[in-house]
Order: C-alpha cells, then structure tokens, then sequence
C-alpha cells in the first residue's frame, strides 16, 4: 500500500513537472513575441510608424481627451476639405477603445503613463496574448507539444511582426489576436456543442468586427467550415447550435458598429453566411421529418422542399439584387477573385503596395522553413479528418490563395502557417524521439527478451537516422531563429517617418526630414491653411502637421483624390485653376533624386496620372502621354514634354539642376532613376517655393495668391 501511494505521488509530480515546464516555455515564447518587437524602440525613439497609425493615434488621443460619446459623434473638418469626415461612423473603433481602456486602468492604478506610450507598446502586448492563444487552439486541434512549437513559431515568425512590432499602431496589431481567439473558442464550441462556448465564440466574433475589416475573411470561412461538414455528412446538433448562436449573436451585436450598419445582412459578402444559416435550420427540419416520416413518404417531400427552396432562394435573392437591397462585392473583394480586376478598373485600389500579388520570395522571406512545414501539417491532417482538422485544413488553403493574391494578407497567413507548422515538426519529432527512446532502453536492458526481438537487425541504422533527423530539425531551427531576428531589425523595425542608410564608412545615417517637414508646417504656416499632398501623407500632415489636408489614407472619394491627381499631372497654369478652386495654400512633395529615396512621388506619379484620368473631369489626362515615343517613362531630356513640364516634375526637380549629388556625374543627377534630368532651367510662376528640408526629402511651396487686375 505504501509503495502504491509512492508511486501516485511520483505520478502526480511527474505530472506537475510536465505542467510546470509547459507554462515556463510558453511564458518564455510570450516574453520573446514582446521583446523581438522592441528593436525600433532600442534604435530609435518610441515614435509611431508607417502611414495609418497617425491616425489611429490621433483619434486615440481624442478619445481618451473627449471621451466616447464626443468620439462616436464626431465630424472632422481638418481632413478631406472641404467635405470633412465623420470619424465615428468611418471606423472600426476596436482598436482606439482597447487603449483608451488600457490606458484609463493605468491611471486607475496611479501608473503615470503617456497615451502615446499605450499605443506604441500595444503590438507588441496583444503579440504575447497571440502567441498564448495560439498554442491554445493547436492544443485543442492536435496536442500541448504541437501548441507549444506553434506558440513558439508564431512569437518571432516575419510575417505577423511587420505588424506587431512597437509603435505600429494599427488595426491588425489586435486583429490577429482576436481572430485566432474567435477560432479557438469556435473550435470549443463545435466539440462541446454548448451554448456557452457558442456563445463566447460570438463575443469574440464582435471584438474582431470592432478592430478590423478583415472580419469578413472571419465570418466566411466559419460557415464554409459548416458547409463542408454539411456535404461530408459530418453535422450534427453540436455544429447546428454552435453556429446558430453564433451567427444570430455575432451578427445582431456586429452590427452595433456604425461603421458595420447594415451589412451583415445586405452585403453579398456576408451572404455565404446567412445562406448557411438558412441550410442549418433545413437541415435540421429534414432531420426531424425523417425520424417522422417513412422514407418514401420522405423522398417525395425532400424533392418538393428543395425544389421549392432553391426556386424561391433563386427569385428572393435576385429581386433584392437588382434592388439594391444586397450590395455587389466590393473592388477590394473583387481583386481577391481577379488580381488584375483593380488594375483594370480601380487604380487607387491598385496604387496600394499593399494589394499586390505576393511574390515567391516574400513567401520565404516572412515565413522561412514554415514553407516546408506547412504541406507536411497538411498532410497530417488529411490522414486523419475530424471536424477539426477540416476547418484547419479549410483555413490553411484559403489563407494560402488570398496571401498569394494579396501581399498585405501574409499577416492572415502567417498564423495558420505555424499552427501547422507546429503540428507537423511535434509529429516528426515524435516519430523520431521514440526510436531514440526505444535504442536506449534497449542499451539499458529495461525491455525483455520478446519485445528485444520486435526490432530487427539494423536498428543502430535507425538510432542513428532518427538522432541525425532531430539533429537537422534543430538546426533547422536555429536558422529560423536568426532569419526572424535578422528580418525584424532590418526590414520591420524602422519606421516609415525616420529613414535610415549606411554611410560609406559603415556607420548609420539618419534622415529625420519628415517630421522636419511637418515641424515647419505646425510652426509656420497659419492654423487654416490647407495642404496639398498625394494621399500617402494625409495622415501624418494631420497629426503632426495639425493642418487640414485635401485628401488623405482612407481612400473613401475617388472623385476627390482625383482631382489631387489631376492637378500633379497637369501644366502649372491648369494645375492652379485647380488648386484655386480647392482653396490650396500649400503644395507638399516627396523627392528622393538627391537621397536615392526611390518611394518618392516621382515613382509613384504614374498612378496619380491613371487616377487622375479615371473620371470625367480628367477623360483629357492619358497614361500614354507621360511616356516617350519609345514608350519609356523617364525624366531626362527623352522624356515626354508632357512629363517635363507638368507640375509634379517641376516641383520635385526645382533648382535641383544646379547639384551635385555624386562626383563624376554631372548636375541634377537623379540618383533614383540614374540620369540626368532632362528641363534644368525653370521657374515657378503661380507657386513659390516655402521650405525644402535638409535632404531635399520633402519640399513644400506656396500657392500664390491672384495677380491685382490693374497689374
């Protein structure tokens, strides 16, 4: 008795251990998803990066300054003049909450914090609770050892750190979060089949709708997940109430978002999930009649119930179509479908570097050895299908296809990848640890003879696979460990706002001209002036600059961002009408010739042409006249006299004729496009120039004001 109770008490610290060492691992792997974000924060100052951001640090500050309801109501007349926008109603506002309520709880516990500080240090936070629930939901697909490689995987993984690292304060920094803790507790719910994880599931649902539009990828896989299960025959009552309560609770409280409205139940979008919706309850019915019902009486009703559904499904759903009560699928939907819908029919959809194909590289560049691990995940799982496994495989396809179409979903991808890239090497590893195991038990004589004789002669061969096997994963992983490393420093830790380069001599150049740029707008130019820029800016011109600007990131009027784009295109005399008549007081470009900044608005100036011509007003701008006859786009002296004399061109290359930006060439030398610009001599009669920074980066003029008429 007492050797038996020896042995419990063994047991149970065994198991106490293996739990002890589960938690240290994952709490390591959420310490190291924290601190890979934090190189920007060691190289420069806690500065908020990119382009959005400044946004969502702007209504950020607003929020916690003038509370919700003054947050929810407000209209901003600083941007977009002069139409202005409604903010409350044009946002999700998951994000700005979730850091007005961190931020208040502070104060609450008289923990003296900056509201910036709240926003530069939120990526990084919800990256550690990402990587707790990610081992969460790969435990509950497979096992612990899988979720611990996936949590481990996921807290350094390329592909989810460009948007989680410090300072990026941008929706997706809590989306990704909120999206896998929806699927985790939708897996929960369609094992247990209660209402209570259904339930959870839907809350979840709801944060993910606040924070991101990406939502939509969300609530269409979950009811593709439930078709699939439908047509395998896999339902049963635990699917129909986990995705009954949560369609009916996710989507009535998703729609509580302004923003959100309506469009669960109008967008054609949302429509895969209320048909679903519709199939559960059908097939529910036909469960219930069949109990009832002989099966040729059966038979006869089926036919007749989906005959009639199909027929009124069919004219309900074009009726509300042609309508307008269902709205078509947006251009961003579109070119999921078609990658080359939005360069042919939406250029400012397509001017986004964003949404563009995915290269092959970029795949091995963000992901590393996960692109050999994923197929292997996915085999697992295809060899033993459980409804689990199906939704993962389901994820894992679709991710697949639309990070493949769209550079910018890498960040959905990227998940998915090391849950089944954990799944995949824990399985191997398993294969493997245990021919090891078996080898030195058999060295230490702990087996008997009969289970000696189950291995066959050439077992040392095996031994020495297995510990070659484990040797190259291992390897293999340390590889992955400096490629992330290496990628985060180089690639995702330098903000957009403050450049850097290596000087000749090995040292760091830093080019602060940006905030250079918007400090001389905030402190000399009068509070109502407005600012002409490309849309690029708009976000940063306002919160830093504190100037109201023509157009800005969200992209929402291509009618107006038009008009921006016409002017730049245009001669100097037709782009002053225009500016006249849009009340301009400043114009802003970015000019990289002398830096060799090749993201200035030189390269991007094709796409301010093609959307500039994209409606009536500018039918008169065409693409090709911007190329010469040899239908090359170049600035020297054979470039289209279109180009050489529109206003864009004059205000980049204004009295840069007159430098010399590297020894052995000769004056105004771009050292972005390697030639020599082709119309030197010029001055500017409508615009005057008012500030150019200490790079030449930014460059702001002066709109002129109207000749006297006695002159």
């Amino acid at each position: 008795m007492v050797s038996l109770i020896k042995v419990k008490g063994l047991q149970m610290s065994s198991q106490k251990q293996e739990t002890l060492l589960k938690l240290t691992v994952l709490s390591l792997a959420a310490v190291l998803s924290f601190a890979t974000r934090l190189f920007s924060v060691l190289r420069y100052e806690s500065v908020i990066h990119e382009f959005d951001p400044y946004f969502n640090y702007r209504t950020t500050k607003f929020l916690t300054e003038q509370g919700f309801y003054n947050f929810h109501n407000w209209f901003d007349d600083r941007v977009w003049y002069p139409l202005g926008r409604i903010i409350g109603g044009t946002i999700y506002p998951g994000l700005m909450i979730t850091s007005a309520t961190l931020y208040s709880l502070l104060q609450t516990l008289n923990i003296p914090i900056d509201i910036r500080n709240v926003c530069v240090f939120l990526a990084p936070l919800f990256s550690s609770f990402t990587t707790i629930v990610t081992y969460l939901l790969t435990k509950e697909l497979k096992d612990s050892a899988s979720g611990l490689f996936a949590a481990s995987m996921i807290s350094i993984v390329p592909g989810y750190i460009s948007r989680s690292v410090a300072g990026s304060y941008d929706n997706e920094g809590i989306a990704i979060f909120c999206m896998l803790f929806t699927y985790y507790m939708w897996i929960k719910a369609v094992k247990s089949g209660t209402i209570l994880w259904s339930t959870c599931a839907a809350l979840a649902y709801f944060y993910m709708v606040s924070s991101w539009g990406g939502y939509v990828f969300l609530i269409n896989l979950i009811p593709l997940h439930v078709l699939t299960l439908m047509v395998t025959g896999r339902f049963s009552h635990r699917i129909y109430i986990a995705y009954s309560i949560l369609y009916c609770i996710g989507t009535a409280l998703s729609m509580q978002i302004s923003f959100v409205g309506f469009q669960p139940v109008q967008s054609s979008e949302h429509m895969l999930a209320f048909g679903v919706f519709g199939l559960c309850q059908i097939h529910s019915i036909v469960d219930y009649l069949r109990s009832k019902l002989t099966q040729n009486d059966f038979d006869i009703l089926f036919k007749a119930l989906v005959i009639i559904m199909l027929t009124l499904s069919g004219i309900v759903g074009c009726i509300l179509t042609i309508t307008g009560k269902i709205s078509p699928w947006t251009g961003r939907f579109y070119s999921l479908l078609d990658p080359s819908y939005a360069k042919n029919h939406i250029p400012i959809i397509a001017s986004v570097s964003e949404h563009q194909p995915t290269s092959w590289s970029s795949f091995y560049f963000d992901l590393q050895i996960l692109v050999f691990l994923f197929p292997v995940g996915l085999y697992i799982c295809f060899s033993k299908l459980t409804d689990s496994n199906i939704f993962l495989i389901l994820y894992g396809v679709t991710s697949l296809y639309f990070a493949g179409v769209m550079v910018r979903l890498m960040l959905v991808l990227a998940p998915v990848m090391c849950i089944l890239g954990g799944i995949g090497v824990s399985s191997l590893l398993l294969i493997y640890m245990k021919q090891i195991s078996n080898h030195n038990n058999i060295n230490n004589k702990s087996i008997d003879k009969k289970s000696l004789r189950k291995f066959d002669n050439n077992y040392v061969m095996k031994n020495e696979f297995a510990m070659l096997f484990v040797a190259i994963m291992c390897i293999l992983f340390f590889s992955y460990t400096l490629h992330c490393t290496w990628v985060t420093a180089e690639a995702y830790s330098s903000p957009s706002i403050v450049l850097s380069a290596r000087s000749p001599d090995g040292g760091r150049m830093i080019f602060d001209d940006f905030r250079e740029a918007y400090y001389w707008l905030r402190m000399n130019t009068p509070e109502d002036s407005k600012i002409m820029s490309w849309w690029d800016y708009g976000y940063q011109i306002t919160e830093m600059a504190n100037r109201t600007i023509l157009v800005d990131n969200n992209t929402w009027n291509n009618t107006h961002i038009s008009r921006v784009g016409q002017a730049m295109a245009s001669s100097e005399d037709k782009a002053y009408e225009i500016m006249r008549e849009l009340d301009v007081n400043y114009v802003l470009v970015i000019f990289g010739g002398l830096t060799g900044y090749s993201s200035d608005d030189i390269n991007k100036f094709l796409w301010m042409v093609r959307i500039g011509g994209s409606t009536e007003e500018g039918k008169t701008i065409t693409e090709y006249d911007y190329y010469n006859p040899s239908g090359e786009f170049r600035v020297d002296k054979d470039g289209s006299s279109t180009l050489l004399n529109c206003l864009m061109y004059k205000l980049c290359y204004y009295k840069f004729g007159q430098v010399f930006t590297e020894g052995g060439k000769p004056s105004g030398y771009d050292r972005v496009r390697n030639m020599e610009i082709g119309h030197k001599d010029f001055e500017l009669d409508t615009l005057e120039e008012a500030y150019t920074t200490e790079h030449w980066l930014v460059r702001i003029y002066k709109v002129k004001d109207l000749k006297n008429r006695g002159n």
